[in-house]
């Protein structure tokens, strides 16, 4: 199991951009969390086999149809233990 903490920078909120991301992950069978950010953008952590997080990120990095994703930024982390994909606020 592989974690990354990614922020998404662009316009990403008021988009469906959260749900977007939930849909994505669980539909991957990755666990973790999205939320928005103070600052306009998006971060979530989610955890998974390493070919699901790259099908993941390529999803996200394009976002939902009224989205636009100027950039993301990505790291991995330590992993946690998740029971699931939640949005968080």
């Amino acid at each position: 199991m592989k974690e990354l903490h990614i922020q998404v920078i662009g316009r990403v909120q008021g988009v469906g951009f959260r749900q977007f991301t939930a849909s994505r992950a669980r539909r991957l069978g990755l666990l973790g969390w999205v939320r928005n950010c103070s600052d306009g953008s998006v971060e979530c952590r989610v955890q998974g086999s390493p070919s699901e997080l790259q099908r993941f990120l390529k999803e996200v990095s394009k976002g939902p149809a009224l989205a636009r994703v100027d950039r993301l930024d990505q790291r991995e982390v330590p992993p946690q233990s998740y029971s699931g994909f939640d949005i968080t606020y």
